[in-house]
């Protein structure tokens, strides 16, 4: 019999910011896959891997905010650590994306590489892969992974506003 590891993944963390995004309670596996470029079965081992975590209610379809917030403020940077590197083509992200552009003035911008982008900037590697597709095709997405990157790359500003907007956004308030 095969054992499964039950560590969390990036693509983990990616899920769980698409929940929260989505709002939707009854969300099924087949159109999430789609949203993120994954296939299901990662999407299946995904929720599997959150619900023994405690990130996600055992019934797989509820976030657990308030843990979940707390492993993104206290473990994702060492977790999935994060560097900024080469200066490339892609997809602004942490401080040089919204929301945090609105309040966070810097010289230097952070992106995700990927082809099809619009700025320049020092490369951040997004949590997956397929982030930066996910990103484009949801706001609200793209907004949950630019804060998490602030957290990941950030300076103390930017991590202690990143979360703040985080609590606002998964409505737990300050």
């Amino acid at each position: 019999m095969k054992t499964q590891s039950q560590h969390l993944k990036p693509q983990d963390v990616v899920l769980l910011l698409k929940i929260v995004s989505d709002n939707n309670p009854s969300w099924n596996q087949k159109p999430m896959a789609e949203s993120l470029s994954l296939s299901q079965s990662e999407v299946s081992e995904a929720v599997a891997r959150c619900k023994f975590s405690g990130l996600l209610a055992p019934d797989g379809k509820t976030v657990m905010k308030t843990a979940f917030i707390e492993f993104l403020q206290y473990g994702l940077r060492y977790i999935f650590p994060q560097q900024p590197g080469a200066i490339v083509r892609g997809i602004p992200t942490s401080h040089a994306a919204a929301p945090l552009n609105a309040e966070i003035q810097s010289n230097e911008i952070y992106v995700w590489p990927y082809g099809k982008g619009t700025v320049r900037g020092h490369s951040i590697i997004p949590l997956y892969p397929t982030v930066p597709e996910a990103a484009l095709k949801d706001v609200k997405l793209h907004e949950l992974l630019a804060l998490t990157d602030a957290i990941r790359v950030g300076r103390a500003r930017e991590k202690e506003i990143a979360i703040v907007e985080l609590k606002k956004r998964f409505d737990l308030g300050k």
